[in-house]
């Protein structure tokens, strides 16, 4: 549904000049800040054990008002757009830079791009057309198999429009949509029982994701798993040679290395990454980047919540550090240049060193190849919850699915891994990269400091010797 973007430094109920009066007198003596404006509609239905659990419906607009000084920052927000909440905001933040003589640093280069238009995915199709989808997701799941005792169907969309205001008198705008459908199934044999879950989404409108077609092969994916897990034999623990599947297991790239990429951490010296630019930090042939230009992506915009293009930053070639993940404040603290990194949950949230799609370049081996290597060992093909240490790289993965290698092939599926290791130290372990690389199909978001922003993670299939499983069976 096309619908008109709202100008939103036009929504205050002051005049524009006013606006920009308020904001250079909260910025003269700032080294960075801005205001950002934001509209956001979102909506979420979901459908669970064969009925319409919840259906919700949000509209709201605020604004962020931030003053940066050194390394310091104040940040205040209001979901009110009229000249008193600015002067308050504007009040509570400008102290931060009183008796400090900054120079207000020139704002983010422009761009032509515009990765998405003004569409909005929110009441197209209608509501009633949402639900019989859901209906129709849910019966279908039934009716494939005896096995499946509970199905739970969810699909959500928003629609964003942000503009970015400064002190100079720059003014940049992004409008950004975003849908998903998820599946999840469960299924049982007796007292046992077994789930499995896959999801689709991006930045486009419902269109492409709700075909039958398209559906039908989510739901497929997602009793697939479920009925392979209902199979699965306790993991065992111990050290093995480890080949994870492409696309989502992506995501252990993304906990495990991708945050100890972000400017923030490095700056501070938290990071296992950090004073290692230049130095070799993974195996020969392992190429990272974080590109936030791919169209339609999870994770893609055309400026970030600074105002800066989104680029594609390499930030590990051929196994070298070469570059971080940069927002204005750390960039500049570091002597480095922003790399459209700068992102933030919401009109509320302050701004901080964020991945947008992150993901290892392919190699030359055949998946079927690099499986055959493989003695004994394990196939993580998906995963789900982990946690991370970033100063120390440590992490702790959980496979929703894995399979045990045993002489080349692929054989029982297991229940109960735990991929176990460091970050930093398993990359240099890389054996044999895929040529398969593929992102995941739009359904990663990303925690920080309390702030969730949505993100893209990718792969190839990979060989990485050495790693720690965690299992139940000796």
């Amino acid at each position: 549904m096309t619908q008109d973007t709202p100008d939103l430094i036009n929504s205050f109920d002051c005049s524009r000049e006013a606006v920009q009066r308020i904001m250079q007198d909260t910025l003269n003596s700032a080294d960075d800040g801005e205001l950002y404006l934001e509209y956001s509609q979102s909506e979420g239905l979901v459908f669970d054990n064969g009925k319409l659990k919840s259906g919700t419906f949000d509209t709201s607009q605020g604004f962020g008002l931030r003053a940066v000084a050194g390394e310091a920052a104040a940040y205040a927000h209001a979901g009110e757009l009229s000249e008193a909440a600015l002067k308050r905001a504007s009040g509570a933040v400008k102290s931060i830079a009183s008796g400090h003589s900054g120079t207000y640093v020139a704002a983010p280069r422009g761009t032509n791009t515009k990765l998405y238009g003004p569409e909005n995915p929110i009441g197209e199709p209608s509501f009633e057309t949402k639900v019989r989808l859901l209906q129709d997701i849910d019966a279908y799941m039934r009716a494939r198999d005896s096995k499946v005792r509970q199905v739970s169907v969810s699909i959500a969309g928003s629609w964003q429009v942000v503009e970015i205001i400064r002190a100079d008198g720059e003014i940049s705008r992004d409008v950004r949509p975003l849908v998903r459908l998820n599946v999840s199934i469960t299924v049982g044999e007796g007292d046992r029982q077994e789930t499995g879950s896959h999801g689709i989404g991006g930045r486009s409108g419902f269109g492409e994701f709700i075909t039958e077609h398209s559906w039908k092969n989510c739901a497929d994916e997602a009793l697939r798993q479920a009925l392979v897990n209902l199979q699965s034999i306790p993991a065992p623990a111990g050290t093995f040679d480890v080949v994870l599947g492409n696309g989502w297991p992506g995501v252990m790239l993304h906990e495990a290395v991708g945050h100890g990429l972000e400017g923030d951490f490095n700056r501070k010296g938290t990071s296992a990454f950090a004073g290692l630019m230049g130095e070799q930090v993974a195996a020969k042939g392992v190429t990272v980047v974080d590109d936030g230009t791919i169209a339609a992506r999870r994770g893609s915009l055309t400026i970030d919540d600074e105002g800066t293009p989104t680029e594609n930053t390499v930030l590990i070639e051929d196994g070298v550090l070469v570059g971080y993940m940069q927002d204005r404040q750390n960039a500049r603290l570091m002597g480095m240049e922003p790399t459209g990194n700068g992102r933030r949950q919401s009109y509320a949230h302050i701004p901080m060193p964020r991945m947008t799609n992150t993901y290892m370049l392919g190699g030359d081996h055949e998946p079927d190849e690099i499986i055959a290597s493989v003695k004994d060992g394990i196939y993580a093909a998906s995963f789900g919850g982990g946690q991370v240490d970033i100063t120390s790289g440590k992490y702790v993965f959980g496979c929703t699915e894995a399979y045990r290698i045993e002489n080349g092939k692929i054989g029982a599926p297991l229940k109960g891994a735990m991929m176990i290791g460091n970050g930093p130290a398993d990359m240099k372990r890389v054996k044999m990269i895929g040529n398969n690389m593929a992102l995941d199909p739009g359904i990663g978001m990303c925690g920080k400091n309390g702030q969730g922003v949505p993100v893209g993670v990718g792969q190839p299939t990979v060989r990485i010797d050495g790693i720690t499983i965690g299992g139940t069976s000796a």
